[in-house]
């Protein structure tokens, strides 16, 4: 599957757009092993449950699940290490500090290959109440309905 800008996207978080309202995006890369590049190439990468975590002025990857590579032979990988994200420590120091603010955190909304490289889309987010979810809902579905009418009306 390829997005807008032709990158080949090999997984997104999509409980992140239900769950969490998206403040701010940002591309990090990030530093894998040699048989976690080749588990994410091959769409083995579930982003549900990581987050990113801060800590001596790096980010890291936290909670995000690459399965062990078949072919590896003896170097097989952790599937829940912690990865660091390469961001600049401008980009770092500020997500950091808003995070530090109650209710925010930074979430992976997707992984993809921008050319030989294997990036991944970060979010500042904060998280919704059941209302707010409810919220979106509707607005969801009253979106679909007007353009079904509309559809509808101009066939």
């Amino acid at each position: 599957m390829k997005d807008r800008a032709g990158r080949k996207i090999l997984a997104t978080n999509r409980k992140a757009r239900h769950a969490f309202e998206i403040l701010e995006r940002l591309e990090a890369g990030i530093e894998l092993l040699g048989t976690e590049v080749k588990a994410v190439r091959a769409g083995r990468i579930n982003l549900k449950e990581g987050h990113v975590s801060f800590s001596g002025g790096e980010a890291f990857l936290v909670g995000c699940h690459i399965s062990p590579y078949e072919h590896a032979g003896y170097s097989v990988h952790d599937p829940l290490r912690r990865r660091k994200l390469l961001l600049h420590k401008r980009e770092i120091l500020r997500l950091a500090s808003k995070v530090q603010e109650k209710g925010y955190t930074v979430i992976p909304l997707s992984v993809y290959l921008d050319g030989n490289w294997i990036k991944v889309e970060i979010a500042l987010a904060r998280g919704k109440h059941l209302h707010d979810k409810r919220e979106t809902l509707r607005r969801r579905t009253l979106d679909r309905e007007a353009e079904q009418a509309i559809k509808e009306r101009s066939g």
